[in-house]
């Protein structure tokens, strides 16, 4: 599939969620790159069931979209924002413009004073088509995955003692960009020792120690596309002067326990694709008991209190997207076919350390397929 032709599905599959609205106004810079291919600082689209506008500011020009501009007519902002969409609103005959809830309030009350009051919040919208991955995306998607392994490949022989947790996230991050990614997906997490106990701890320079749990969390871009995945490792030579570190057994047993975790839950995604294979397909698993069949299993081994975050989040334009896999009531929709997704639960121990397992996950036509591929098998490096 090209990305002309993902694209016009795109334009085509907001159109029928769009079902009940006049227009569409859209404004979240990461929806607008989806729907037009748009990179730029400065770009806003309304969409009705027959017209797709495209507003940018005169230093991109008409020309800002390219091929994709067959699609949009482009319009050039000559005045404030919230006057050239009312403009444009009048022409297109909208009475009720609909309007994405992650705007500003500020811009909200501008929209107010051009509108009335309107203007209609609708939120997700953009969102939940853009769940639902293509060939085309799923392609970008496994460039970013493998640009990111190569990039650890490169630099994993400095997971050693005496080396900080900020030089080897610098190195991660140099080996990304060199591996093809215009950007890391997001800045690299590398915590060892009792800053592994916090999930998203940012690189010290705190330096590695002989008996870590260090916990490398990364990601790499390609196409606009993220990946994001964890490897947790426990640092040979655990001993202090001629005391052996008693605790190397605990740490040992949480990343057991995390592992097979983890393995329950894609084990829980394959079931559900095998005892629906002969009866119409997929029977889709609702997120919330994906979390469960993991957070199960960290539960009976005895740190339930000790998991505090989701199980996974989608991924795709944004490194958090929907869907999310959390035991929240409101992940009760069964997953759709095309979502990629993180399967990470973890374990974070005050005072020892923390383990996070993350690898991110495809439903192909309802059968899950892991995207990640670095081994994960052992803990010690």
């Amino acid at each position: 599939m090209t990305i002309d032709e993902s694209l016009q599905n795109r334009l085509a599959a907001l159109r029928t969620a769009l079902r009940g609205a006049d227009a569409l106004l859209i404004s979240n810079l990461a929806n607008v790159r989806y729907l037009t291919g748009f990179n730029g600082s400065a770009g806003h689209i309304i969409v009705t069931g027959k017209d797709a506008l495209f507003i940018t500011d005169s230093r991109y020009g008409k020309d800002a979209l390219g091929e994709a501009g067959r699609l949009y007519e482009t319009v050039i902002m000559k005045g404030p924002l919230e006057k050239t969409v009312a403009r444009l609103c009048r022409r297109l005959a909208v009475r009720k413009p609909a309007f994405e809830k992650t705007v500003s309030y500020a811009f909200y009350e501008k929209l107010r004073r051009v509108f009335g009051a309107e203007v209609i919040p609708l939120g997700g919208v953009v969102e939940r088509v853009r769940a639902v991955k293509d060939d085309y995306e799923v392609g970008c998607i496994r460039g970013a995955v493998r640009r990111a392994e190569d990039a650890f490949n490169e630099v994993k022989g400095f997971i050693r003692p005496g080396v900080t947790e900020k030089a080897l996230a610098l190195r991660l991050e140099e080996a990304i960009l060199k591996k093809g990614s215009l950007k890391p997906a997001f800045p690299a997490i590398v915590a060892s020792g009792e800053n592994s106990a916090v999930p998203h701890a940012r690189p010290t320079g705190r330096k590695i120690a002989p008996g870590d749990l260090v916990v490398i969390d990364w990601g790499a871009e390609y196409g606009g596309y993220c990946s994001d995945m964890t490897r947790t490792f426990l640092v040979g030579g655990g001993q202090k002067g001629h005391r052996k570190d008693l605790r190397l057994a605990e740490k040992r047993k949480i990343y057991r326990v995390v592992l097979e975790a983890q393995s329950r839950a894609i084990a829980f995604l394959g079931e559900a694709y095998s005892k629906g294979a002969g009866v119409g397909g997929y029977r889709g698993k609702r997120p919330k008991d994906i979390d469960n069949s993991a957070r199960y299993v960290i539960k009976q081994a005895g740190y339930g209190e000790n998991f505090g975050h989701s199980l996974g989040h989608g991924i795709g334009l944004e490194v958090h997207e929907q869907p999310g896999l959390s035991p929240r009531p409101g992940e009760n929709k069964p997953l759709a076919r095309g979502t990629v997704f993180t399967i990470e639960p973890g374990i974070y121990v005050p005072g020892l350390g923390g383990v996070r397992i993350e690898d991110m996950v495809y439903l192909a036509q309802g059968r899950p397929e892991v995207l990640t591929r670095l081994p994960k098998g052992k803990s010690g490096i």
